[in-house]
């Protein structure tokens, strides 16, 4: 049963040195199927995607970012692991490389965090390193369809 949750997602990136935070707090809908937990939520103005909708599909060792909208991407991060991902910046389309590094999930039906990160390349070269860290609180109210 999807459930409402609050999610506070703090994203930090390396490029050349440089550091960059983002923070974001939103709602969005939790739940769980079978060993997998999904959370989506809508974005907004501050992240540059506004009418795009997050969804991520978490599994013990691989994340699943699924961006749909105006412009769609997606990016998979597994432990130990490149995949070659589609990415849309809405200025055009990209073939990246995601080399993921670690997931660490304390997630249950109930909420918790989930800490993942990865390395971005472009045509091989590193192009910039990432760290989420994203927590969810279930609110006590069950969400329908969506």
């Amino acid at each position: 049963m999807k459930k409402d949750a609050m999610i506070s997602i703090k994203g930090i990136q390396r490029i050349d040195g440089e550091q960059e935070v983002v923070e974001l707090f939103t709602c969005g809908r939790f739940y769980r199927r079978n060993n997998s937990y999904w959370l989506s939520y809508q974005e907004s103005e501050t992240t540059g995607f506004e009418g795009h909708r997050t969804t991520l599909h978490i599994e013990p060792n691989r994340v699943t970012m699924q961006r749909s909208g105006p412009t769609s991407s997606q990016l998979i991060v597994e432990g130990g692991c490149r995949h070659q991902c589609f990415y849309d910046t809405g200025y055009g389309a990209l073939t990246v490389g995601i080399n993921g590094r670690e997931i660490h999930s304390t997630l249950t039906d109930e909420g918790g965090e989930l800490d993942f990160s990865y390395a971005m390349d472009i045509n091989t070269a590193l192009a910039s390193e990432h760290r989420v860290v994203i927590k969810v609180q279930v609110s006590g109210q069950n969400a329908g369809p969506q």
